[in-house]
């Protein structure tokens, strides 16, 4: 019997999808060369990674050495160090790597979009992300709608005043399964809960939603308002699925400090081991992040929605599971 009988060896994706892909990477690129933003490439091996208890990182072992690599969860790090160097407005399409996240719109090893717009604020640089939405999946201008306003819309939640409990209430007055949260404790994971259950699939139809204004609690690298209510934050849904995650970047070298330590002590509360702070990045913050916006933006879900396609698999050549 020949190997070819038994051996799935055939792309998970077709060859009109592999057209598709190739045509939308050339239309990014065009888009931003025509707006004068340099293409860079970053490491995707580093000595370090995110801190970030919600992404899990892969890491290996060079021979001959006791230094523990990482396949990098997105180029952000590398990319802030170039904009420390005087880059300018930068932006890199690059593979990037997530230990646990397999399923219909996932794979561990997928494709980023990600750039950083230097002298923009988040609106400016949402408005931008609408405009390569609108070049690429040829879909009407999106509506972008608070957070807080998106909420009250979809559950009656007055976010400001609302308690844990009332959280919960209403979860289970609409049938949310919360069995498997764990962090009993925090608000943000209720929000999580409810917005994926409750708001998330009505998002993007018919075209792209932008949210903006988080919660502060859910703040990451982004900035917050001057009263540190809301972080300038923004995610960009599309069909239900989320596309794009973006920041007015935090520029305030202490205020990091804070929050990879918060993040280090929610990973022991967790079980989780802790991770070292990225000491060159720290340094780059120390020289001095321009005042910029970034966005980072899955590439290959955006090549699945221009396609009509229903899962990563039909746009990825070859999935983890048949790579």
């Amino acid at each position: 019997m020949m190997v070819t009988d038994v051996v799935n060896w055939q792309p998970t994706a077709s060859v009109a999808a592999l057209q598709l892909r190739a045509r939308l990477l050339r239309q990014t690129r065009e888009f931003f060369y025509e707006r004068k933003v340099l293409e860079v490439e970053t490491p995707t091996l580093a000595q370090y990674t995110v801190t970030d208890r919600h992404l899990s990182a892969l890491q290996l072992q060079l021979p001959g050495s006791e230094q523990y690599y990482y396949l990098q969860t997105s180029p952000e790090y590398a990319m802030k160090r170039l904009l420390a160097a005087g880059s300018g407005s930068i932006y890199q399409i690059s593979k990037a790597f997530r230990a646990d996240e397999f399923g219909r719109h996932h794979n561990p090893e997928f494709t980023m979009l990600e750039w950083y717009r230097v002298g923009f604020d988040y609106h400016q640089l949402m408005a931008e992300v609408d405009l390569l939405l609108q070049t690429v999946l040829v879909v009407s201008p999106a509506i972008s709608i608070r957070y807080v306003d998106l909420f009250f819309q979809h559950t009656e939640i007055e976010l400001m005043h609302a308690s844990i409990e009332q959280l919960q209430q209403y979860a289970a007055r609409v049938g949310i399964d919360s069995s498997a949260v764990t962090e009993q404790d925090s608000r943000d994971i209720w929000l999580d809960l409810i917005f994926s259950h409750q708001i998330q699939p009505e998002l993007g139809w018919p075209q792209p939603v932008i949210v903006y204004d988080y919660p502060a609690s859910q703040a990451a690298l982004a900035a917050l308002d001057a009263d540190g209510e809301y972080a300038k934050r923004f995610e960009v849904y599309y069909q239900s699925i989320e596309l794009a995650n973006g920041y007015h970047e935090l520029r305030d070298v202490i205020q990091h400090e804070r929050r990879f330590q918060l993040d280090n002590e929610r990973r022991l509360a967790l079980g989780l081991s802790t991770i070292a702070v990225d000491i060159r990045f720290m340094a780059a913050l120390q020289h001095g992040l321009p005042a910029c916006a970034g966005v980072a933006l899955g590439f290959d879900r955006l090549v699945m929605l221009a396609g009509d396609n229903k899962q990563l698999a039909d746009v990825i050549s070859f999935t983890v599971n048949n790579a």
